[in-house]
């Protein structure tokens, strides 16, 4: 089969198969995991339909030059090859998502850098192009927690992202981004840079045996900022776990109860610490430390560029675009494409 058994097409149409008999039963839709259900059917078929397009139109090429006449029926039947490799090329992003976590859900963090206004601003930006990627690549997603900066912005939010291949296509962007542009908020219009870093965690079956210490955890509660339900501005419904051996903080604040907000906090945490487990006594997945450790403005991976040029770079891989706008609008997947590629 085309793309060997890495890409496992028989396995995704079993899985879609046995997906679609569970949304048949009469307790459907009261389950809990109803929508995470529907959404793993989108993905998986959006990825399978691709692989059929695939086939269907190499059969069609077949069968077009055996019976070819003209130069112009063979353009038709060129064009026909260049679609068919167009989706081929699309399709190794697969193989290459193999690693043990790649398949996962993802929790996603944007936190901005020194700088206060400016840096906030970023870091807002950073969010408004990271969900509307989101939007187009038809992941679903859920903020989890979020703090606003004093005057505009973001001082950090965390994003829990619900898609196949979620973690696999989205690890590469954690790191440092780097704004370059006029500020808008200069009454002198000069040139100003701003950092904003991005941390990427899997997210990890709950099953799995993580040992947490009670007297390990420093628990605090506030109130709540954002929406979130009718007592989110009225109680200290918002929880706030620091892990006191790794530093690792975790916040949750889109539950309407303490209750549920820490349970999520705790199962955040969790995935984190089990990836730290990992790395200490698996080499494979020794790359994720980047990942779940804190990220410093030494990292820098990506440049934006809107002043005094046009320019988006990313230094590890050198793929470039001048379209800032373009993809400051969620067109990120050529930068994530190239990583993988690296």
């Amino acid at each position: 089969m085309i793309l060997g058994g890495l890409f496992d097409y028989d396995s995704k149409r079993k899985r879609i198969e046995f997906l679609e008999s569970e949304t048949l039963k009469s307790d459907f839709w009261s389950r809990d995991d109803s929508k995470d259900v529907l959404s793993e059917i989108s993905s998986l078929k959006s990825s399978t339909m691709e692989f059929e397009k695939a086939i269907s139109m190499y059969n069609d090429a077949r069968e077009y030059l055996s019976v070819v006449s003209s130069p112009l029926e063979l353009e038709e039947v060129s064009d026909l090859i260049n679609q068919i490799l167009d989706i081929l090329e699309h399709l190794k992003i697969y193989v290459l998502l193999s690693n043990e976590f790649d398949k996962n859900d993802c929790y996603f963090e944007i936190h901005s850098g020194a700088g206060g206004t400016e840096s906030n601003d970023w870091a807002n930006m950073l969010k408004r192009m990271y969900l509307r990627y989101f939007d187009k690549a038809n992941y679903k997603y859920q903020i989890i927690s979020e703090q606003s900066g004093e005057e505009v912005g973001i001082k950090g939010v965390l994003i829990h992202v619900k898609g196949e291949y979620a973690y696999g296509k989205l690890k590469g962007e954690s790191g440092v981004h780097r704004l370059v542009r006029i500020s808008p908020f200069d009454a002198n219009k000069r040139r100003h840079t701003s950092f904003a870093s991005v941390l990427v965690t899997p997210v990890i079956n709950t099953n799995v045996n993580v040992i947490i210490k009670d007297e390990d955890l420093k628990i605090d509660v506030y109130r709540s900022s954002g929406a979130g339900g009718q007592s989110v501005n009225t109680t200290d419904s918002a929880v706030r776990i620091t892990h006191i051996p790794t530093n690792i903080v975790v916040t949750c604040q889109n539950e309407r109860s303490q209750i549920k907000n820490k349970e999520k906090a705790l199962e955040i945490l969790k995935s984190k610490l089990y990836v730290l487990e990992k790395q200490a006594i698996d080499k494979k997945v020794s790359d994720l430390k980047g990942d779940v450790m804190d990220v410093n403005f030494g990292s820098q991976i990506r440049n934006y560029v809107m002043h005094p040029y046009s320019l988006v770079k990313d230094l590890r891989t050198n793929y470039e675009t001048s379209d800032v706008n373009r993809v400051l609008d969620g067109d990120i997947q050529g930068f994530i494409e190239s990583y993988l590629r690296s």
